[in-house]
């Protein structure tokens, strides 16, 4: 709906205009958010710009999260490979089992379940459970 109005200039008496008012236009619906697919549609990040104060700071908390992993990797690379281990070639009888095994070579102090694991890891077993005939190597007591 539009109004029309006859106004008169406050500088210029003599001039008069024509003045038309409109009703207001409807408010447009709220923008909707960005789908999915957008950038950063999902985090509602779009138009999200970094200045260069910001871009430093990110750059200093990526370095301050990925020093202790570099230090990590360097010390893991550093170690020296263990010691030689005597060991004898031994063939799996009926109803032997690697937990036999550990009891004898194990210390008065060790855990006899590190010992098994220690076995599986010099024989590359899968398992602790052996078959008949299989050679494995044992550590010399």
């Amino acid at each position: 709906m539009t109004s029309t109005f006859l106004v008169r200039s406050p500088r210029h008496p003599e001039v008069t205009v024509a003045a038309t008012l409109a009703a207001p236009a409807a408010r447009p619906a709220p923008a909707v958010a960005r789908s999915s697919s957008a950038p950063h549609g999902l985090l509602g990040l779009g138009g999200l710009r970094l200045t260069g104060r910001g871009r430093v700071v990110t750059a200093f908390l990526a370095a301050l999260v990925c020093a202790p992993l570099v230090s990590l990797g360097a010390q893991a690379m550093a170690s020296s490979p263990g010691e030689p281990v005597e060991v004898r070639v031994h063939t799996v009888a009926p109803g032997e089992t690697l937990w036999d095994f550990a009891q004898e070579i194990a210390g008065p102090r060790e855990d006899v379940r590190d010992v098994v694991a220690d076995l599986r890891e010099l024989n590359e077993l899968g398992s602790a459970a052996l078959q008949v005939g299989q050679t494995i190597l044992v550590p010399v007591a």
